[in-house]
């Protein structure tokens, strides 16, 4: 299923849409989501804290990322293993930048042993009927949320956040997203407050779609060996607030 606004936005990204708006079922999960590790370098802290851990299993991320049961109010979907794209097919005009246009593909940033993935879009209220995805998001504009957790063996996962901390400091002016075949302007990265996991990051992002500018958020946080991602869109209008309720239920649910 395809919607006309992936064709509208495809660096924010082409995987974005189709991954949030579309409600065809499940499909298989992606098990093997590693990349070659070549991600920006990590900062020195990010391996002087926590011992090294051993990575979960996709089967036990599976078990560990948030369902329907864990958000009240939303509309929740494993993404479809067809929509799940590999690192390499995603890229960024800086070197450094490329962690941060994974994230926003909804790729675990990295070098994951395995990875897991849901879609969350928050329901408006009814009177007593219920909204299609379709509905909500093109009548309505409710926000929606892609969620990546990405399990590391021993430091990676501090690594990788770590490679999210410089890509968000190095790329506040912009950088070109380049995947599927196009390359978009991120015009603008600008750091917000969250508080979550062992350590955790979040950015407003703006990117140039057709000369106007779309508002978006992004969201990291480390707890353990497993980082958790976070990016939201809305086809109503800007993102104005972070999806604080789906990052406090999987930060409760990776304990």
């Amino acid at each position: 299923m395809r919607t006309p606004f992936r064709t509208a936005s495809v660096a924010v990204t082409a995987v974005s849409l189709a991954l949030l708006v579309t409600a065809c079922g499940g499909g298989k999960k992606s098990d093997d989501q590693g990349k070659d590790g070549k991600d920006a370098a990590p900062s020195a802290s990010a391996t002087t804290s926590a011992p090294p851990a051993e990575a979960l299993s996709a089967a036990e991320l599976e078990k560990l990322i948030v369902e329907q049961a864990d958000l009240p109010g939303y509309q929740v979907k494993k993404a479809p293993a067809a929509e799940i794209v590999p690192s390499s097919a995603v890229a960024a005009d800086k070197p450094s930048c490329k962690p941060f246009a994974d994230a926003m593909s909804y790729i675990a940033t990295g070098n994951p042993a395995a990875s897991a993935h849901r879609r969350a879009i928050e329901v408006p209220k009814t009177d007593g009927a219920t909204a299609s995805p379709e509905d909500i998001m093109g009548a309505l504009g409710a926000p929606a949320t892609g969620v990546t957790l990405g399990s590391y063996d021993g430091k990676g996962a501090q690594e990788a956040f770590a490679s999210l901390k410089k890509a968000g400091a190095e790329c506040g002016g912009g950088f070109t997203l380049i995947g599927g075949g196009e390359k978009t302007k991120i015009t603008k990265v600008e750091p917000e407050t969250v508080s979550a996991g062992d350590e955790a990051l979040a950015w407003t992002v703006t990117t140039d779609v057709a000369g106007q500018p779309f508002v978006t958020k992004l969201v990291a946080f480390r707890k353990g060996g497993t980082l958790a991602s976070f990016s939201t869109l809305s086809f109503g209008g800007p993102v104005k607030s972070l999806p604080t309720a789906i990052i406090t239920a999987q930060d409760k649910k990776l304990g």
